[in-house]
């Protein structure tokens, strides 16, 4: 489960940049960019050779980033994204295993949802925030407002992931559902490999600026 305090830092960003980064000397200047575009936290995902050096080389060369650690699959990648800075973990499925060890360590987490019953799971186990995937191809802000209407009195949170981007986001961060989305187009592998800084920037500053108008 997330704690309160990454809760709230979540849904002060607004946006999570969701990165695959093959180069961990990218790592920094990636993140800066994205910092310069207003982008206040990151999620890099564990599906790279580079991802933990990653998020050692962001945590301490940008550190005012909230960084997490993603596509948490085992309890072995719960210790390493811990040990190497993560302040948060996601995964995109429910694995109850998974979320008992991370709060046992000490990674606050979100787990994964699509389904009503996931949601009554993540909730006994604590969750309250939980990311919503593949957003897009199950229906999108249609089908949460309806799946997560009997648990809208429980202070529950959603961040949505899958099929984002610029032209639809602000459809999600207009929902009191929504804590944050998960932007897997704010820097695309391609353009962090052509070290497109100034690119990333932009399409980050363009985000941010959808997200501000549609939560306000």
């Amino acid at each position: 489960m997330l704690t309160q305090k990454i809760e709230d830092q979540i849904r002060e960003s607004g946006i999570i940049a969701v990165i695959a980064i093959e180069d961990a000397a990218d790592a920094v200047p990636m993140a800066q960019a994205l910092q310069r575009g207003g982008i206040t936290a990151i999620e890099l995902t564990l599906r790279t050779p580079a991802a933990l050096d990653a998020i050692r080389a962001i945590r301490e060369g940008v550190p005012d980033i909230l960084l997490g650690a993603g596509t948490i699959l085992t309890t072995e990648q719960v210790d390493a994204a811990l040990a190497a800075g993560a302040q948060f973990g996601v995964a995109p499925g429910l694995n109850s295993r998974i979320i008992e060890y991370a709060d046992k360590v000490g990674l606050p987490f979100a787990p994964g949802v699509m389904t009503p019953s996931d949601i009554e799971r993540a909730l006994e186990l604590g969750c309250k925030t939980m990311k919503l995937f593949p957003s897009e191809s199950i229906g999108g802000m249609k089908t949460l407002s309806t799946m997560a209407a009997p648990y809208k009195h429980l202070g529950i949170g959603f961040i949505p992931l899958g099929g984002l981007n610029e032209g639809n986001m602000a459809s999600y961060l207009s929902s009191p559902l929504v804590a944050a989305i998960g932007g897997s187009w704010l820097a695309k592998t391609d353009r962090i490999s052509a070290k497109d800084w100034d690119g990333i920037e932009a399409t980050a500053a363009a985000a941010v600026k959808i997200a501000a108008e549609a939560k306000a």
